[in-house]
């Protein structure tokens, strides 16, 4: 495996531990203790990590390594790494020179914001110690912590362990360990985050260690528990028994990743969109949801979630994301009310017995949004004379391809785009179980499709149709979202010859081994390496970066097209499918990453742990690929 992969070990509220297999810290985000404070959000690193160091008769091994620059690794723990495991949660050991073989694992108990970390040693031998020194920040998530006189090292003592309170507005620390603690105060300085610095950022990072913990480990398992908590000491032999069997009785290793991302809002719960960065968005929620908790066997979770979010809703329309701090939520999209009511209806239509008592709330929704939708509702957004909705005007970015630098929207896409309509045929015919009206409106809406979006000379569907509101104006940039059309929800809007063309087109120019280019690499303005500083990352976000999230609706097409035969599913199995289940063992591991480069080899990017790519896979293994 990778020493770059990374793993992730999430709270359940939002917060989590995560950092890589060689355990050097390459984003700023790697951290023990991450803490939400207001779940999902007011995320705080509060530990980055440890230094860590084993001392026997043969003298001091350290087990940890930091980057520091320009580019040196120091200390030299990493290369005694000799061997790391995934399961049940991440586990390390450590091969010291003198033959002493060290276990330390590290766990993360679902619900509590707390990390249990433990050192052992794997065969009996006298005279060895383990020292741990905790190196702290106390900063926002996506900040760095720099030294200052305001850090406050003071150690608090508490039943079984100490307390840190660095900053007087960040929560608090609290260490519980069977060693002895020793107040040494120090700074470590100028930690390098190389993962940072590639993505254009700044990257480096200062350090205060309050102390040293220090075990007789020849005596027993060292343990250190971090957390926000101010209770009593918690018991590591419960924490990690309830933990194994919590995680022993999932269906499959998809099953436990997918864990990861419904997490606590207030009383309810939601989807986190992706680790280490996002929150949750309404778009992502809708969208992850029906891999996540429908295909993968939590109906009440997604009843709990989609409930949530039903009561949000606003002029026809749903929010695409609760920000951090307070601030209004943000309506700055055009698809995520449609995708709601494709997962509620996903969600009545397979669990009717345990959803009757919210229908009522799912279908006022439901009604709401396509009324909201038909009749106007904000940036445009209008079911247009042809039965299709046209939304959008300048400087906003309604759709998923929403990338933005400065005041210039990458892809504005004002009009009627491709994806839009098959979300609204969608809707309406959902809607037709409602009222007769949207059955009127669907079969307008149907022929004004097949009308209008059909290139016949390219033998695919144009991208937008009355671009900018110009009536007959059209976009023909290939791009992956004519799929919808054929595949990714539950009614095909377009079927026989031509839907075969556009999959096989789709196929032919689109399709990488990571999922579905965002543009063809012919057509002007591809960009086939999402690297560079912030900008240069945006401008090709939607521009031939590849999305492994859209290999759903695509292999659902390929699937459709080719009369949904259990020779087809397991043709597309192999072909398709294969690659993304390699691709969990090598960035984020048990995960799929958000995004990749266009070019070969394809090389993941973005959040290695992103909510709807892993969903959309889990659907495709667990339902639509299911014999």
């Amino acid at each position: 495996m990778d020493d770059r992969a990374e793993w992730l070990e999430a709270d359940g509220l939002g917060g989590f531990a995560s950092g890589t297999v060689s355990g050097i810290r390459t984003r700023r985000y790697h951290a023990l203790l991450l803490a939400a404070r207001r779940p999902p959000t007011e995320r705080f690193v509060l530990v980055n990590g440890v230094e860590a160091w084993v001392e026997t008769s043969s003298g001091p091994f350290p087990l940890s390594s930091h980057r520091y620059p320009p580019d040196v690794v120091h200390p030299d723990g990493a290369r005694r790494i000799a061997g790391f495991e995934r399961d049940p949660w991440p586990a390390w050991t450590y091969r010291l020179e003198d033959g002493t073989l060290v276990r330390y694992e590290a766990f993360v108990p679902k619900g509590r914001p707390l990390v249990a970390l433990s050192w052992r040693l794997l065969e009996a031998r006298p005279g060895v110690r383990l020292a741990a020194r905790p190196l702290l920040s106390g900063r926002d998530y996506h900040a760095l912590h720099r030294e200052n006189p305001a850090f406050r090292f003071d150690a608090e003592e508490v039943a079984g362990g100490v307390r840190w309170r660095p900053y007087g507005d960040v929560p608090s620390v609290t260490a519980f360990a069977n060693g002895r603690y020793g107040h040494a105060p120090d700074w470590y300085r100028s930690f390098l985050y190389d993962a940072e610095q590639a993505r254009g950022l700044e990257a480096l990072e200062d350090l205060a260690s309050p102390g040293v913990f220090r075990w007789d480990l020849s005596a027993g398992e060292a343990v250190l528990l971090l957390t926000t908590e101010e209770g009593t000491k918690p018991d590591i032999v419960a924490l990690r028994e309830t933990e194994r069997k919590r995680r022993a009785a999932f269906a499959s290793p998809l099953h436990r990743s997918a864990d990861a991302y419904v997490v606590a809002r207030g009383e309810g719960k939601t989807i986190v969109a992706g680790y280490p960065w996002f929150t949750d968005w309404g778009r992502d929620t809708f969208i992850a949801v029906r891999g996540l908790c429908l295909a993968g066997g939590r109906p009440d979770d997604a009843r709990a979630i989609l409930g949530a979010w039903a009561e949000a809703v606003s002029e026809g329309m749903l929010p695409n994301r609760f920000p951090d701090r307070g601030e209004a939520p943000e309506f700055n999209s055009v698809d995520a009310s449609l995708w709601f009511v494709v997962a509620a209806h996903e969600l009545m239509q397979r669990h009717p017995d345990r959803c009757a008592a919210e229908r009522p709330r799912f279908e006022r929704a439901i009604g709401a949004i396509l009324d909201g939708y038909a009749k106007g509702t904000r940036y445009g957004i209008r079911m247009d004379a042809d039965g299709l909705l046209a939304a959008g005007e300048p400087g906003v970015q309604l759709t998923w391809m929403d990338a933005k630098v400065g005041d210039r929207v990458i892809t504005p896409r004002i009009g009627k785009p491709v994806e839009v309509q098959a979300l609204w045929l969608n809707a309406l015919r959902i809607g037709s179980g409602l009222s007769g009206a949207w059955a009127r409106a669907f079969t307008r809406a149907s022929v004004s499709f097949r009308e209008r979006f059909w290139d016949e000379a390219r033998g695919c569907l144009y991208d937008v149709v009355d671009v900018d509101h110009v009536a007959g104006k059209v976009d023909s940039s290939f791009r992956p979202n004519q799929i919808f059309a054929v595949g990714g929800l539950p009614h095909a809007a377009l079927a026989g010859e031509r839907a075969r063309r556009v999959v096989d087109a789709v196929e032919a120019r689109l399709w990488t081994p990571m999922g579905l280019r965002t543009l063809a690499p012919d057509e002007a303005g591809y960009v086939g390496r999402y690297d560079g500083g912030v900008a240069e990352r945006d401008v090709a976000y939607h521009q031939g970066t590849v999305w492994p999230w859209l290999a759903g609706p695509f292999v659902e097409a390929w699937v459709r097209v080719r009369g949904g035969t259990p020779e087809a599913k397991r043709e597309a199995r192999a072909r398709f499918l294969a690659p993304l289940l390699r691709h969990l063992d090598t960035t984020g591991i048990g995960h799929v990453s958000e995004i990749a480069d266009g070019d070969a080899p394809h090389t993941p990017r973005g959040c290695p742990f992103q909510a709807w790519s892993l969903g959309e896979l889990m659907r495709l293994d667990l339902e639509v690929l299911a014999e």
